[in-house]
């Protein structure tokens, strides 16, 4: 199967960003975690939420920190209590701040899912470095070990398949067949018209 090559235009990009589905949304929402909460859950990076406590990296409002009201998934866009701006008629409202902008402080774990998605990465994440850990196995080792085990799968008997019984098919019979069934089946030999004249010549004559 090949494999898909990354898009490269600007136009390309954009469409699949606004036209892309639910789950892959989700993603996309992705906020690194603060240095404590990561050495605390071994992991660097979530999807952010409401409920959890956000604190501003980036623009002019950097430093601001509170907890995450509201969530737009269509506009990418995540909205902090406290956060709010001026409209020229006088009016307060929520200004929002993209997910990239902002690092998790504290984590909202009331849902059971998402704890069970913090335990699979910190599963993923500890088989990664327990492979990097290791040294590479040389390529003698790695001869040897399929030479193992290909004497082990030639060393094992070969089991044998019960085989099956034939049925014997019993014959039926010959049916006895009379002379006059045989000649009814036979199809009547049509005469010619040479042969009616011969035949009526004889009947007149007689």
């Amino acid at each position: 199967m090949q494999a898909a090559k990354p898009v490269t235009k600007p136009a390309k990009q954009r469409r699949m960003l606004y036209k892309a589905p639910d789950h892959i949304r989700y993603k996309l929402f992705a906020a690194p975690l603060s240095p404590e909460l990561a050495t605390a859950n071994g992991v660097k990076s979530l999807p952010v939420r409401s409920g959890d406590t956000v604190r501003i990296m980036r623009g002019d409002r950097k430093g601001f920190e509170g907890k995450i009201t509201r969530v737009d998934r269509k506009k990418f866009r995540i909205y902090i209590e406290g956060l709010t701006r001026e409209k020229v008629d006088g009016t307060t409202i929520f200004a929002p701040v993209h997910p990239s902008k902002v690092m998790i402080t504290r984590l909202n774990l009331d849902d059971k899912w998402r704890k069970k998605i913090l335990e699979r990465k910190k599963g993923a994440r500890k088989k990664v470095e327990e492979a990097a850990e290791k040294p590479p196995k040389k390529a003698e080792e790695v001869k040897e070990e399929a030479i193992e085990e290909k004497v082990a799968v030639k060393e094992k008997p070969l089991e044998k398949k019960p085989k099956r019984k034939k049925r014997k098919v019993t014959k039926k019979p010959p049916t006895q067949i009379t002379k006059k069934e045989v000649e009814e089946e036979k199809p009547k030999a049509r005469r010619t018209r040479a042969k009616r004249k011969t035949a009526e010549k004889t009947e007149g004559e007689t």
